[in-house]
C-alpha cells in the first residue's frame, strides 16, 4: 500500500505563487513510479494537471497550466512538488497527488493511489 499526504495549499491573490508538496510512504512505493497532480473545483469533475516520471525529466502538462506550473521530485525524500506561478481564480480547486504503478508518463491511464487533497484558493 502507498500513502500520499499533500500540503502547501492556501489562499493567494491572483498572480501569486504557491508550492504544493506530496510525501509518499509505504512498503510498496517505488521512486520509479510515475506521479502526478489532479485538481477538482467545486461542482466540476476532477481534472488532470500534470504527470512526471521518476526523475521529473519527462513531464506532461495540461494546456491550462503549461508555462505556469512546474512539477519536480526529490526521490531522496519521496516527495513531489508542484510550483504554481501566475495563479488565476480559475485555478481554485482541491489539488490531489497521485501515483501510477508504472513508469508511463501520459495524461490518460489509471492512477493507483491518491492523497486526501489540499485546498488552493485564488482570489481576484
Amino acid at each position: 500500500q502507498v500513502q500520499l499526504v499533500e500540503s502547501g495549499g492556501g489562499l493567494v491573490q491572483a498572480g501569486g505563487s504557491l508550492r504544493l508538496s506530496c510525501v509518499a510512504s509505504g512498503r510498496t512505493f517505488s521512486n520509479n513510479y510515475a506521479m502526478g497532480w489532479f485538481r477538482q473545483a467545486p461542482g466540476k469533475a476532477r481534472e488532470f494537471v500534470v504527470v512526471c516520471n521518476w526523475s521529473g525529466g519527462s513531464t506532461f502538462y495540461a494546456d491550462s497550466v503549461k508555462g505556469r506550473f512546474n512539477i519536480s521530485r526529490d526521490n531522496a525524500k519521496n516527495t513531489m512538488y508542484l510550483l504554481m506561478n501566475s495563479l488565476k481564480p480559475e485555478d481554485t480547486a482541491v489539488y490531489y497527488c497521485a501515483v501510477r504503478k508504472s513508469t508511463i508518463v501520459t495524461m490518460t491511464g489509471r492512477f493507483d493511489y491518491w492523497g486526501q487533497g489540499t485546498q488552493v484558493t485564488v482570489s481576484s
